[in-house]
């Protein structure tokens, strides 16, 4: 096994320092600190809640946004709660559509109990199996430079699960209020016309 030296926040940073006008959505926990870190954006929308929905909300945001790219990024533990979504979006095929898992093979927000990635579990060779047009497993820098530009503008659906330790980092807190965050997101993609 390859040895995991990727750090979450600066991976999270680098993904996002090339973004354009993405739509990020986050996972509980880890993936919405560290992207409250990379910089607060009206294009994020932060799941504070709903284990497991990330990919599906992803993907919903896909299909009624066919012309923007959407960029999913979760952690290893939510992932693997909501495996049955790697099928529908393989079903779906929305091309605009990018999965990014933050997998340090552990449940951060409950105790860092080990996840099934630590045991071998290869969620990218899920998501090939479900039909993604692309996949891999990210260890190195030089692995996630050339797996950025996929990320962000690869036809879909794209999955990348990229191996980062556990090293602790301060907590960054988005904003909390989820109207808030649904407003605030609602008007960034549909513009003031949303709330008339």
């Amino acid at each position: 096994m390859t040895a995991i030296t990727l750090q979450r926040r600066p991976v999270v940073a680098r993904i996002l320092k090339d973004r354009d006008d993405a739509l990020v959505v986050t996972g509980l926990g880890s993936t919405t600190w560290d992207t409250a870190a990379a910089g607060d954006h009206a294009n994020n929308f932060y799941l504070w809640g709903g284990m497991g929905g990330a990919a599906m909300v992803g993907l919903g945001l896909a299909l009624a946004q066919p012309k923007r790219r959407v960029l999913v990024l979760t952690g290893d533990g939510e992932m693997l709660m909501g495996l049955g979504a790697l099928a529908t979006i393989g079903a779906q095929r929305a091309a605009n559509l990018a999965v990014v898992v933050i997998d340090n093979q552990h449940y951060g927000e409950t105790g860092m109990q080990d996840t099934h990635t630590g045991a071998g579990i290869d969620l990218a060779g899920m998501a090939a199996a479900a039909g993604f047009a692309v996949t891999a497993t990210v260890w190195t820098g030089a692995e996630l430079e050339r797996a950025i530009p996929v990320m962000l503008a690869g036809a879909g659906p794209v999955f990348h699960a990229v191996k980062v330790t556990t090293d602790p980092v301060p907590m960054v807190l988005p904003m909390r209020d989820g109207t808030a965050i649904k407003h605030r997101f609602r008007e960034a993609v549909l513009g003031r016309r949303a709330f008339e």
